[in-house]
This record gives C-alpha cells, structure tokens and sequence, in this order.
C-alpha cells in the first residue's frame, strides 16, 4: 500500500516512519510536513511546506494513495482551548476533508481518555472527541482512532519538546515496572506504528473494517508485530 504520513518527525511520526520504511507491506510513503526527516530512501517522498493545512498547491501529488498516518499533535498543558482546537480539530479536518474519499483509509493518533461524548470537563478530551467524531463521519473507506497512553519512545526515536524528553529519559529505566503494573496505559513508538500499519493493511487488502474503529491502549498491544 502507499501511504501519506502527516507529523514524520513528532515521535510518535518517527516511529511510524520507521515501520512503514521497514514493513513490505508498504510499497511507498509520502511525508508531509513543516521540517524534512533527513532521510534518504528509496521508497520515502518529503513535501515540505510551512502550512501542511493547505493542500490545494500539492493536489495532484496526493492523488493515488491508499492511507493516511496523522501524528501530528500537540500537548494542551498551557494552552487555551481555542488554540488547541485550531491545531488539534481545525488543521487535522482541514486535511481529512481534503483526503476523504472511498480509496482512503484514515488512521489518526488520538489518546487515551478522550471523551466521545464532547461534554466531559477535560478541554482535551472534549476537543479530541470532536476530533474523533467528525473524522468517524468522513466517506473514507474506513477511519480508524488510536488511543494511546504513555508511549515510551524506542529505537533511538526523541520526542522534540524539551521537558517531554526529559521525562521520557527520566521514566525510561522504570518502564518495564510500568509495563508490569499498567499494562493497559503503557506501549511503545514500535507498537503503536505497528498497530496503525496492521489496521491500514486490513483495510486495503479487504475493503473492510477491522473489528474496532476506536482502539484503545491495550488493543494497540494486542496487535501482533512482526520483527
């Protein structure tokens, strides 16, 4: 399958480009963003603009792809909502509207306790449950939601936000004891990849959806990696 990827150098974006780069299944894998990953293979294409919103200058280079990763995101501590919903509601639709069509699979990387019903008092989870259901309501072929919890970065991959890397630095000694005690909220940047290949590749090859449109933290760790 050939494959759009949206926030290739945010972690969780490192981590899926990697698998994608790794995954025969993959044939092809166009990054979209602000920054260029600095890599150079065979079977990865960058597209580097400052407004990854406004797709209409690439329109003919977008055509003729099977899914899309979107990981791009950002983290609400200090933000208004307002501010945060232009960046987490507005730019993610503004591209999904963009892609929607019978021959397009979604996959987006949301998180866990995101709130569906739009009413709870967590701004976050509000504006991700927005998020989540308009995107359900697209005609993609299929929409699939991830709901992460605590991913501990792998493979060399650095989250870019300063105070996030020094957490993650500080934590990573301790994550098999997170992963031993809180199985269902801790994974990794290997398995969620993995994970959105697996529910991207169902969809494609069998023009279905897999059993679940929203998975959960410990329905991404069920998915089974290969490597």
């Amino acid at each position: 399958m050939k494959v759009i990827l949206f926030g290739a150098t945010g972690m969780v974006g490192q981590g899926v480009l990697r698998e994608c780069l790794r995954d025969p299944r993959v044939e092809n894998v166009l990054a979209i963003g602000r920054a260029g990953t600095g890599q150079h293979r065979e079977k990865l294409r960058e597209i580097v603009q400052a407004d990854v919103a406004n797709l209409s200058a690439i329109e003919g280079e977008i055509s003729g792809y099977d899914a899309c990763f979107f990981c791009l995101g950002v983290s609400s501590v200090g933000m208004k909502e307002e501010d945060y919903r232009r960046v987490t509601y507005d730019l993610t639709l503004s591209v999904a509207r963009r892609l929607a069509g019978p021959g397009m699979t979604f996959v987006y990387v949301s998180g866990t306790g995101t709130d569906s019903s739009e009413r709870g008092r967590s701004m976050w989870a509000r504006v991700k449950g927005e998020t989540e259901n308009a995107l359900l309501g697209l005609p993609f072929r299929a929409a699939y939601m991830l709901r992460p919890g605590y991913i501990q970065p792998l493979d060399g991959i650095a989250p870019k936000t300063r105070w996030v890397r020094v957490a993650h630095a500080a934590l990573a000694p301790f994550y098999p004891i997170l992963k031993a005690l809180f199985p269902k909220y801790v994974t990794t940047t290997r398995q969620v990849a993995c994970a959105m290949i697996q529910v991207a590749a169902h969809s494609v090859a069998r023009s279905e959806d897999a059993p679940t449109r929203v998975l959960e933290n410990d329905d991404i760790n069920q998915v089974h990696c290969s490597g």
